[in-house]
């Protein structure tokens, strides 16, 4: 029988402070913190961090202090910024999305990764991740993920695309997403991304991700549902989508596709929960019929209970689904630190 992983400690929340002789980061576009929870709880002291959305930013001071800078990445001093042994990042991926159209590095949103490349090569860091949509692959023609390489291996590092279900690493959904880590040159050393910790067969389950989540207090708000919205997902089981709509019901409407009106499936992993959207995208409970509370989604990736976010319902959706799955991203975490402590080079 599969074993939950979440726990009922009193406390799970991180800290990046005091923990002295540790390997040091900075987190670029960091959201509310899930790339920094998952390396925080593998003992990596996260010093400085940026981003420009607000609430996002009150959650991370909330979560973590304040050593978070809200602001426009355009508009930081680089001299600000403290060199670290690794700095890590999400920078915005809606331009790459699978799911909506895409522009890639035409657009502004594009090349912001661009910032991220400038602060790399001020700094030179022991290594660097950056993390994006598998979108990211066949953006452009397959030419945006290629500049990007580039453009990054230019400022002296070794570069490495890895594709990455979060699922493989213990996470509640099936969320893929591309990693870039990047090896400073001059550590003479590959790294080698950690094995899969889980697999098809022992994948971690919606139904035990949601155990007893109706007992935590914080960001646990039900949303009203029109009458209409719950006969519709009364016609939808669990772990189907709007697609079992029967096309002579009246509540089949033309042009609706698959992701829309997703309801879990107790027995499987979610589907990726998405960052944004209107009515039919918030994705459904399997027993009841309403929408996911934001505790359910933070649980679908591994946030633990008492990490609390600030905002609205919909602030809050979005922080989450924008998120790297922290407990995802944990054992790739825990694999940078067994390299950075292999290699001795300053």
């Amino acid at each position: 029988m599969k074993q939950s992983i979440f726990s009922n400690e009193k406390s799970n929340k991180p800290s990046s402070k005091g923990k002295g002789e540790l390997p040091t980061a900075v987190s670029l576009f960091a959201g509310s913190g899930g790339m920094d929870v998952g390396f925080s709880k593998e003992g990596f002291d996260v010093v400085w961090a940026n981003d420009i959305d607000h609430w996002a930013c009150e959650t991370y001071k909330l979560n973590f202090g304040n050593h978070i800078v809200e602001a426009d990445i355009a508009d930081v001093d680089i001299k600000t910024i403290p060199k670290v042994d690794i700095i890590l990042g999400g920078f915005p991926c809606q331009d790459f999305s699978m799911i909506w159209k895409r522009g890639g590095i035409n657009t502004e949103r594009g090349n912001l990764y661009r910032y991220f490349v400038k602060i790399i090569e001020a700094k030179q860091p022991k290594m660097f991740v950056a993390e994006n949509v598998k979108g990211l692959l066949t953006a452009n023609g397959g030419k945006a993920v290629k500049q990007i390489v580039d453009d990054f291996t230019k400022t002296g590092y070794n570069v490495q695309l890895n594709k990455v279900n979060f699922a493989d690493y213990g996470t509640p959904q099936l969320r893929e997403r591309v990693l870039i880590i990047g090896t400073r040159k001059d550590l003479g050393k590959e790294f080698v991304m950690p094995s899969k910790t889980h697999t098809p067969d022992t994948y971690i389950t919606a139904g035990q991700a949601l155990k007893g989540v109706e007992s935590v207090p914080y960001n646990n708000e039900h949303q009203n549902i029109m009458p209409k919205t719950r006969e519709l997902l009364k016609l939808i089981p669990p772990g189907g989508n709007f697609t079992d709509v029967p096309k002579d019901s009246p509540y089949y409407v033309r042009g609706m596709i698959s992701h829309v009106y997703r309801r879990l499936h107790p027995d499987k992993p979610s589907k990726t929960i998405i960052a944004g959207g209107g009515g039919g995208t918030w994705g459904y409970h399997y027993k009841e019929l309403r929408p996911l509370t934001n505790r359910e989604r933070a649980r679908l990736f591994g946030y633990p209970d008492d990490f609390m976010f600030v905002g609205s319902i919909t602030e809050v959706r979005r922080q989450i689904g924008n998120s790297v799955a922290p407990i995802g991203i944990q054992p790739i975490a825990r694999a940078i630190k067994a390299y950075l402590r292999s290699v001795n080079v300053r």
